[in-house]
């Protein structure tokens, strides 16, 4: 039987707009903030690695907990759309002080201004937002086609949005003055951009009312049965599947910290700093091209699951071959295969926000009780764990070479350690994503459980 349908196409479009929000906040802040902070403040990247792994002590409950928040909020708005709507203008005033650091301040007290700037808008403000953000897809729709569709069409915003910040921001700073007036007045450009984008994308969708959300039949929740934030901890660790999610996006988000310390190694192994907008290219509209294709590879394949492992089979190939072809010194090959990877790991992009309702699903069925939007606490809480300790471990393993922001010429221990970062790294996560992905079969499982309930 043909599932029903929820949303128009402008619902879909309106919805994914919504990471042109997030990824002038993410995109900006995990490509520029460390070679900001180094460069042109003159921080220590060791100390700014430091700083950025103390700040996730902070952010360790809040996803859980504002997950949950979600999940009991009722407004006129829904559950999800007033967190998102509101957080952003906390968003927006903490990207801007990230890269508002007072020049005239001593030393220790940049250190301090970078340290609950950053960590306000990762343990706070992003975290409700996103969060909120995702959980939209379980809430808008029920129909797994549509909630593909939003996926990818959310997938080809973020990516497109991130090529455009790689691509123009150097520029952007230089047109502004350069300098930390210039990093200040971009951040306050792209803040502006991302609260008009996000309100749109708010009011582009509705939420569903509860009870067309509720699942029918003899093992649907009680309306009145709550939970406390440790047991809705405790429903999202006793789900195997969510612990994997969580795990492939930590490491995806080390990835790209990784991949967005190409900056310095096109700066200091490649000797062109213009080249970090070419590989932006690389990455980005292969993404794009696979997030295209992916609601018609999921129904081809009838489901996620094969397809996520042979693309990211794929995408594992795409990056050993970058590491080879970076060792030859061939800049072609390693834009050839840097599109290669990323074609293969785009369909995962697309499809995670499906597999994360499907976990949730899981959680139902084997608990009886719905957690759509402590779920989604894995996106944010893998946004921050990963891309803040994959900031923190690149600025530790800088510190580590010997760089010098202040040398025009980095020691061999440097360069080096650039190889390591942009080649070996990201490789080495490539593989464990693949073997992880492996085991996570979540829409079988589902239907064994459903088969067993019907039997």
């Amino acid at each position: 039987m043909q599932e029903k349908t929820y949303l128009k196409w402008y619902n879909k479009v309106g919805y994914g707009s919504g990471d042109i929000a997030g990824n002038v906040v993410y995109a900006f802040l995990s490509s520029f903030v460390m070679i900001y902070l180094t460069n042109t403040v003159g921080l220590k990247p060791g100390i700014v690695g430091t700083l950025i792994a103390a700040s996730k002590i902070f952010d360790g409950v809040t996803d859980v907990f504002f997950g949950a928040m979600i999940d009991k909020t009722k407004s006129r708005l829904g559950k999800a759309r007033p967190w998102m709507l509101f957080a952003y203008i906390g968003c927006a005033i903490t990207l801007i002080a990230i890269f508002a650091v007072p020049v005239n301040l001593g030393k220790t007290s940049q250190y301090i201004w970078f340290f609950i700037a950053y960590t306000m808008l990762n343990a706070v403000f992003y975290t409700a937002n996103n969060i909120a953000y995702s959980a939209l897809t379980a809430l808008v729709t029920k129909n797994s086609k549509e909630r593909v569709q939003m996926g990818s069409c959310r997938f080809i915003f973020a990516f497109a949005t991130s090529l455009l910040i790689q691509s123009v921001t150097v520029k952007a700073v230089a047109y502004f003055g350069g300098g930390a007036a210039g990093w200040k007045y971009v951040a306050i450009l792209y803040a502006g951009i991302g609260l008009i984008v996000n309100t749109i994308s708010v009011f582009s969708v509705r939420e569903l009312p509860e009870e067309e959300l509720a699942e029918k039949g003899a093992f649907a929740e009680d309306p009145k049965e709550k939970y406390s934030l440790f047991e809705a901890g405790k429903l999202l660790f006793s789900n195997r599947f969510y612990l994997m999610i969580c795990g492939v996006y930590i490491l995806q988000q080390v990835y790209t910290a990784m991949i967005n310390m190409g900056l310095f190694y096109m700066t200091y192994v490649l000797k062109n700093e213009n080249l970090f907008g070419v590989f932006s290219w690389a990455v980005n509209i292969p993404l794009i091209v696979a997030l295209v294709f992916t609601p018609a590879l999921v129904a081809k394949w009838n489901g996620l699951y094969k397809l996520n492992v042979r693309g990211y089979l794929l995408g594992t190939f795409g990056r050993a071959m970058v590491v080879a072809a970076g060792y030859m010194g061939s800049v072609p090959l390693m834009l050839f295969f840097t599109g290669v990877a990323a074609l293969g790991q785009g369909p995962w992009q697309g499809d995670m926000n499906a597999v994360i309702a499907s976990c949730s699903e899981y959680t139902f069925l084997t608990k009886h009780k719905r957690v759509d939007g402590t779920m989604y606490s894995c996106t944010s809480l893998g946004i921050k764990l990963g891309g803040g300790l994959g900031t923190a471990l690149a600025g530790w393993l800088l510190d580590i070479s010997g760089f010098e922001g202040s040398l025009a010429v980095q020691p061999d221990s440097c360069i080096r350690m650039l190889h390591v970062i942009y080649l070996w790294i990201p490789l080495l996560i490539s593989v464990i994503i693949t073997v992880i992905l492996s085991q996570m079969n979540v829409e079988g499982a589902n239907e064994r459980l459903r088969q067993r309930q019907r039997g």
